[in-house]
């Protein structure tokens, strides 16, 4: 008889979740869900539609009329779509992330989209990433892992992946954005980013690519008794 694992990853904005975890993934067979993506979309809707991200009421009385799917092409890899329109690059827009922290850390939205993210782990073998996988989302995972890396270390890494996509910007124009992403992160009301009690600690800022993998790698398959 075949168990689904699950796998909870979570840690501060720009620590590299997405990017390890969906290599993890690949690698162990599992299915990727980017958490982060889909709260993304949520603002990409309120930014399309002028609804100011700060004002909770307006938000919350936009979710009854999305249309938010989420599928994974022939690439394997996760695309977001609102309302019929795929989204997946927009929604990486460094104007968006402000819309997506302020949107996520209302209770209505996160409950919005709780059951989408339990019902792909009850259905498949998952390593999901996000804020409060390890501590809401799936409190029963059989893995946990809190992922992070020191503010300059991964404003570093964003500024040379913006510039990668040829969309600059200004270290520090990045490591306050960063800072401020990880305060409003770790102050909101509703399901606060924390290190989950019985999660790992994964500090990846001295790790390269591969290094980070493989340490990644490893815990997972001690946690699921590989």
């Amino acid at each position: 008889m075949n168990k689904t694992i699950r796998v909870a990853i979570d840690g501060p904005s720009g620590a590299g979740k997405s990017t390890l975890a969906r290599s993890a993934a690949a690698r162990l067979g599992y299915l990727y869900v980017d958490t982060g993506a889909i709260y993304r979309t949520i603002g990409c809707a309120a930014r399309r539609r002028g609804i100011d991200p700060g004002d909770q009421a307006a938000v919350v009385a936009m979710l009854p009329s999305l249309s938010i799917r989420l599928t994974y092409g022939e690439d394997g890899l996760q695309h977001m779509a609102l309302d019929g329109e795929d989204v997946t690059e927009e929604i990486r827009l460094p104007e968006v992330s402000r819309y997506a922290s302020l949107v996520s850390a209302y209770p209505e939205v996160r409950a919005y989209l709780l059951e989408m993210q339990r019902q792909l782990a009850r259905e498949h073998s998952v390593i999901m990433d996000g804020r409060d996988i390890g501590t809401v989302v799936l409190p029963d995972a059989e893995v946990k892992v809190f992922l992070t890396a020191s503010a300059e270390e991964r404003a570093r890494r964003r500024m040379l992946e913006l510039e990668q996509r040829g969309t600059p910007e200004p270290y520090e124009t990045i490591l306050r954005s960063i800072q401020e992403r990880d305060w409003n992160d770790t102050h909101r009301a509703a399901a606060p980013l924390r290190q989950a009690e019985d999660a790992v600690l994964l500090d990846t800022t001295d790790l390269d690519f591969a290094q980070s993998e493989a340490a990644l790698l490893d815990i997972i398959r001690k946690g699921a008794g590989q």
